[in-house]
Order: C-alpha cells, then structure tokens, then sequence
C-alpha cells in the first residue's frame, strides 16, 4: 500500500488528515502495525531546539541621502559582512562584538532585532562618485529592514555525538563545560523527535520541503555544510523570514570559553506516503545510537570512550568505566516537543503544506577534512634534542649541580629503565636548598604529575598546554615514555621569530 501527496493534502483542507508528533508516532506503530500505521496516519512532525551555531541573516538597511556603499559595517558593534553590495549585509550568529567579545555577538544582534529592540548601525566607505557619503551612523529596528531573511548553512544534525573529558583539567567548549576525569558527559539534540532521525534516507526531506525555524514559517533549501549522511551526520541548509519569527524559539547565547551560539527551534513535517516512512519515523531514543567523544585528546579524529543511547543520555546516567557518570543536555526536549506541536498545528490549519523534495538531497555523502598543503610546525621541528636529566635516585646536591650550569631550568627525572617519572625546576631545588635535612634524593622533591608531548604534537597543540598548565617547559616523549627532547618557550620564540621575518 503507498499514498500520494496529492491525497494526504486532500485531507488536509477537508480536515480529515490525521497529524501526529514523532514522539507518538511508535506507540501508533506498535498498537496498529506498520500496514495500519500507513493507513491511519498522514503526517508526523518533529522539531529540535539547541545551539546551531552555523546561523545568520542577510539584511537590507535601504539606501540614505547621500548614498552609501558600506565596506566595513557594525551592528551593536558586531562586524557584519558587507563585500555582497551597498547596502546589504550578512551577520553571523557567532561574530563577536570589538568591545563586549564573547558577552554579546551576532546571535545577539539579530535576538535584539527580533525582540522589537533598536540595534545601531555604523558603516565606513571610501566613497565613489556613485556612492559619496563616507560614513554613517544609524538606529535601526527590524521594521525598518526592507529585508531580514535568515538563511542557516548548517542547521538539524542528524545526530550528535555526546561528549566527556578524560584529562585531569576542565574543558570549555562547544559541548559545554567538560569536568576533570570523565566526571560529566554533555549531550544535544532532541533525540526521537530531530527531524532527521525520522528521515534518515533524505526521502521526504530535501530542498523546497516546509520547516518551522524559529516561530516562523519557512523551508528547507537542501543540504547544510559538512554535510556528511554517510556516518550519521547529515544537515539541513534552511531558510526564513525574521520579521516572522518569535523569541520563544530563538535565544542568544554563550558558551563560556568557546563563545556565542544562537539557540534554534527547528521543526519539519514528514508526509508518510509508504512502510519504509512509518519504519523510519517509528524510531526511538533507544534506536538512536552515538559515541561518547573524549574531547581531552585535541585531535580531530577523537576517540570514543563507548556508545550510548539517547535513552541511557536521557536517563541522567550512563555507565563508563565501571563508573556512573551524570549526563546533561545541551538542548531542551521540552522546546522540541513544543514545536513538534506547532507544525502539528500549523499543518492542519494548512500553514505548512506537506510536499516531496523538489531538490533531493544526496543520503550517502561523505564530509572532507580540510587539504593541507602546508603542515603546520610538529614539535620535532623545533624541540631541544639535547636532553639533561637525572636519575630518581641521585642525589639533590646533583641536580643542583646540572641546573647552575645553566644550560636548563628543567630537568626531567628518569627511573632505571630510562623511563619519565617526575620533573624538577630550580625552584623545587631552591626550597630543598633551604630546608635542608627534609629531602636528600631527587624522587623526594620532584613533580610526579608531568604534562608532556609527543614529537608529532602540533606545536599549537603544545603551546595551548603551556598556557593551561602556566608552564615554560615540556619534555617530548615517545611511545615508551623515553625524554627525546624538551620544548621550552625558548624554542617557540625562535619558531615565531622565523615566522615573523
């Protein structure tokens, strides 16, 4: 049994359809069956709510008298894109302000226009014969735009993985705040109601289909940027007009560390025409499978410390390592339920009429890492292959002995099979020197906890360890935990002093 477009909008404007949301539709599957289901339903809505980051809006200020071809503009004092005409703009939702940062961004700006508050804008020029005026200063509200239409490159993922943190520090970051030692995992994404997990194939949803996006009423234009439905990872490109849109489900805000994001409420509906729909849109969180990324290894392939379910992450616990590890949400299910019932809502009033793709959008497309032609600086390129160290069991008159020749201020403290135990600065040897008695031997006074790196370590890498640490010096160890070489800020001085010449 199939059905056609044309008969499910038939009973929409008889109001004979029957709508329902994502999160009612597996109850309807197990109760009717997948024949039943087909029959009875003709629409099943979804909606997520979280931060997608990859938003903003291009906005038309209309010409002033004198004209002016603005170059560089500023609203609120967040640069906008102005290289697209005279007097149009594009302000991204993650641009920070020049003088609040990370306190308030574009997110910000177009929340404001959208809340009815005046925004300034400040536009230079270097004038032209067409375009005299030079500079311009304005207040502006979203009313006076002749347009403000939001158009997102990369909104809805199909799912996202979930995130912990194995190193001994706190992590800010785009998942939130990471606790020491795996001690929280953070998650986003509105599980059985995200649109694309109830499309996983791209069979309903593609360019010119209807979307909810941000109170509005809009549309899917195709598929996002890093777009990548091969592993899991498919996006939506969409698009509405912000003078239609609501605060109820568009919300600035910043992730502290990592900056400003802009929360976005996004919903679809997905026309049930065949089995394969209702299959698809009867998925639960207990289906829906993601990895636990430890974002403690600053590499972009990070590992993953184990799979878990949306259910487990929505149980506020989940099992890692034997350890019962507190999870949280980045997103909120309630926003997301709440616009699944909107589209309902909207469908049946005949608001957002259900269509098929009039663009497809390809479901086997695999994301590319970036082409490096140029590899940055590695560790190896610039680390100190002289290594001074001394045994655990020597004596500290010996350190002493090595550090006032001046050649190092670090010395990595090795055990009899040549292995790193422990590292001492002058320092540790200074307060040894004054409370004598107290410590004789180097294993007495030395820092067992060393932060190291590795040879093949970008050097950007090693330097964000310095400045966590508020260290001056790594010792480079290979996969035996063997001293190969020290990387001091000496060494990074001399990298940067190459660089600038």
């Amino acid at each position: 049994m199939e059905k056609t477009i044309s008969l499910i909008r038939e009973r929409i404007r008889d109001g004979n359809a029957r709508v329902v949301t994502a999160e009612e539709m597996p109850a309807i599957v197990a109760e009717l069956g997948e024949e039943g289901a087909l029959r009875e339903v003709d629409v099943v809505t979804t909606g997520t709510f979280g931060a997608m980051c990859s938003s903003g809006a291009f906005l038309n200020f209309g010409h002033a008298d004198p004209p002016i071809k603005m170059e560089k503009i500023w609203l609120n004092d967040v640069e906008a894109y102005g290289g697209i005409a005279a007097v149009d703009a594009y302000i991204g939702a993650t641009q920070k302000s020049a003088t609040r940062e990370e306190s308030y961004g574009g997110a910000h700006v177009i929340e404001d226009f959208i809340a009815g508050k005046t925004v300034e804008l400040r536009a230079l020029s270097t004038g032209t014969d067409c375009y005299p005026r030079r500079t311009i200063t304005t207040e502006l509200l979203l009313e006076n735009l002749n347009q403000a239409i939001m158009l997102n490159p990369r909104n809805g993922y199909q799912r996202y993985n979930a995130a912990s943190n194995s190193t001994d520090r706190s992590l800010r970051t785009y998942m939130g705040l990471l606790l020491p030692n795996c001690g929280n995992i953070t998650y986003s994404g509105s599980g059985l109601l995200n649109p694309l997990a109830n499309d996983p194939h791209f069979r309903m949803i593609g360019g010119g289909v209807p979307a909810f996006l941000g109170g509005a009423p809009g549309m899917v234009v195709g598929e996002g940027t890093q777009h990548s439905p091969a592993g899991g990872f498919g996006t939506l490109m969409v698009t509405a007009d912000m003078k239609q849109m609501s605060n109820d489900y568009l919300r600035a805000a910043t992730m502290a560390g990592y900056g400003v994001t802009l929360y976005m409420g996004l919903g679809i509906p997905i026309p049930i025409l065949d089995i394969e729909a209702v299959r698809a849109t009867a998925i639960r969180d207990e289906d829906i499978i993601v990895d636990v990324i430890d974002y403690g290894i600053p590499t972009r392939s990070r590992p993953s410390l184990r799979k878990v379910s949306y259910a487990e992450l929505k149980s506020g616990v989940v099992d890692l390592n034997g350890e019962e590890v507190r999870t949280s949400s980045l997103s909120s299910f309630r926003k997301a339920r709440q616009i699944a019932g909107v589209v309902k809502s909207w469908v049946e009033q005949g608001i957002l009429t259900p269509v098929q793709p009039t663009r497809p959008i390809d479901p086997l497309k695999s994301a590319m890492p970036l082409r490096e032609t140029t590899r940055g600086p590695r560790v190896l390129d610039i680390m100190d292959r002289k290594v001074i160290a001394i045994r655990e069991d020597e004596e500290i008159r010996a350190a002493a002995q090595k550090l006032l020749k001046g050649e190092t201020n670090h010395l990595p403290v090795i055990n009899t099979a040549g292995k790193l135990v422990g590292i001492v600065t002058t320092y540790d040897i200074s307060k040894a020197v004054v409370s004598p008695g107290k410590a004789s031997l180097v294993r007495d006074i030395m820092k067992k906890k060393v932060i190291t790196t590795t040879p093949e370590e970008a050097v950007d890498v090693a330097v964000r360890k310095l400045e966590q640490y508020n260290i001056s010096a790594l010792p480079v160890v290979d996969g035996e935990k063997r001293v190969i070489g020290m990387l001091t800020a000496m060494n990074l001085g001399k990298l940067f002093g190459r660089w600038l010449k």
